[in-house]
């Protein structure tokens, strides 16, 4: 019995060690769980919910460049406060401010509600994340940060698949302003009981007592020029993601007659796909250079848009999401690079400030997004154009599904083939 208890302590204490599943990093795969399931449940269907409250296509492109810009405003202070507070502290803090905007959704059945409830709610990931960046790097040796984070992104696929089809189902049983209101509800009450568990299970490292830089201008001098590089491309990259993604699910279940629930299937067919890759794809990337590994992904990125222009039936969309969970291929990789090449110290604000200039600038093209895909938005924005001024004519009469995909298609290729020709990786640095 005691050889039987040995044995499988050890094959567990070979596991955890492998994935690097200390105290800490267990408490915080659980949170990401509970925060996760509520609010995918209603976030991927919030489009759907703005037309419905009747914001039309402009609430939409309002809601994916408030997306990119709060998540960029956001970044900064969330590494701040993480450099400044500890980690800990910082999570109870942006728990706290997610769950107040759920509350306004809840409350407030209006199209204006939502966006003004997404000031908040959208908050979580970027503000989070820089202080999961930072404890994932000092809990974890250097060798093992690119396994760290990327069982964080595994984990975070969990509800990121679950919680589309529980939305789907809801959807389809309540109706969609309804569904996503009792979504939101969910995502409260989750919410809460992440707040209580990650206060008891979580526990803060001891710190040095360094002075913080404050300002994110001066803490630009924190991107050293292969961090440089590195953001370019990933500018790019994400002017590919973000110039349809909010129009994803529009072109999907209005466009070419797919359900909600099938929706929500693909969303779960793209987190599985994603899932499979993490942990082996974790494994090479720390026992080898990154960038290879980064490159792949920005590929993924850019076929993803191309691929679902042609997709008109569930089964072509099932390979066209299986394209999008694949580009996670290096995802992980990629922010663990980041935590590399910032200087010791001040990695959460490094990392914050990367993401500050990043989502600021592929702000544009969530915003952007919107006037692509609908010539009736760009009308809006523009004035009714007339022939002669060539480029605003030309803007109205070519918004459309096709152009968006496209543009976003082009900004992808360039991207990976920058990175390819520029990017850094630490060893490279040596």
């Amino acid at each position: 019995m005691d050889i039987k208890r040995n044995t499988a302590g050890k094959v567990r204490y070979v596991i955890t060690s492998f994935l690097g599943l200390k105290k800490n990093m267990v408490a915080l795969l659980t949170m990401v769980i509970l925060v996760g399931l509520g609010e995918k449940m209603a976030e991927r269907f919030l489009p759907i919910y703005l037309v419905a409250l009747g914001g039309g296509a402009f609430s939409v492109g309002l809601l994916n460049g408030m997306d990119n810009l709060l998540s960029a405003l956001y970044s900064y202070p969330g590494g701040y406060a993480s450099d400044k507070m500890g980690y800990k502290r910082a999570l109870l803090l942006f728990n706290l401010i997610a769950m107040f905007g759920y509350l306004i959704v809840i409350i407030f059945p209006y199209w204006q509600a939502v966006v003004v409830g997404a000031v908040f709610f959208l908050s979580w990931t970027a503000v989070s994340l820089p202080a999961t960046m930072d404890m994932v790097s000092r809990v974890l040796p250097k060798n093992k940060r690119t396994m760290g984070v990327s069982m964080h992104s595994l984990i975070r696929r969990i509800p990121m698949a679950l919680g589309p089809v529980l939305g789907g189902i809801m959807i389809g049983l309540y109706g969609a302003k309804t569904g996503v209101r009792l979504a939101f509800v969910i995502a409260f009450i989750l919410g809460g009981a992440s707040l209580l568990l990650q206060q008891i299970m979580i526990v803060e490292e001891k710190r040095e007592n360094k002075k913080t830089e404050g300002s994110p201008f001066k803490a630009l001098k924190l991107i050293n020029p292969a961090l440089r590089n590195l953001l370019i491309s990933d500018i790019l990259i994400r002017f590919c993601e973000q110039i349809p993604y909010a129009f994803v699910v529009i072109w999907c279940v209005t466009r070419n007659g797919i359900t909600p629930l099938q929706f929500g299937a693909l969303t779960t067919i793209e987190m599985a796909t994603a899932m499979i890759i993490y942990i082996p794809v974790a494994y090479a990337a720390d026992k080898s250079t990154k960038k290879p590994f980064v490159v792949v992904t920005f590929g993924f990125f850019t076929l993803f848009p191309l691929v679902l222009l042609f997709s008109h039936s569930f089964g072509f969309m099932v390979i066209a999401f299986v394209i999008r969970g694949l580009k996670e291929f290096g995802e992980p990789t990629r922010k663990a690079l980041i935590m590399d090449l910032a200087p010791e110290g001040k990695k959460a604000g490094t990392f914050g400030v990367y993401y500050l200039v990043r989502d600021v600038v592929v702000s544009i093209a969530a915003f952007g997004g919107a006037f692509l895909w609908n010539a009736s938005a760009s009308a809006r924005l523009f004035g009714t154009a007339e022939r002669g001024h060539s480029f605003l004519a030309w803007l109205q009469s070519a918004a459309s599904p096709e152009t968006n995909f496209l543009t976003a298609f082009g900004f992808g290729i360039l991207g990976t083939v920058y990175f390819a020709l520029f990017g850094k990786d630490t060893r490279s640095l040596k």
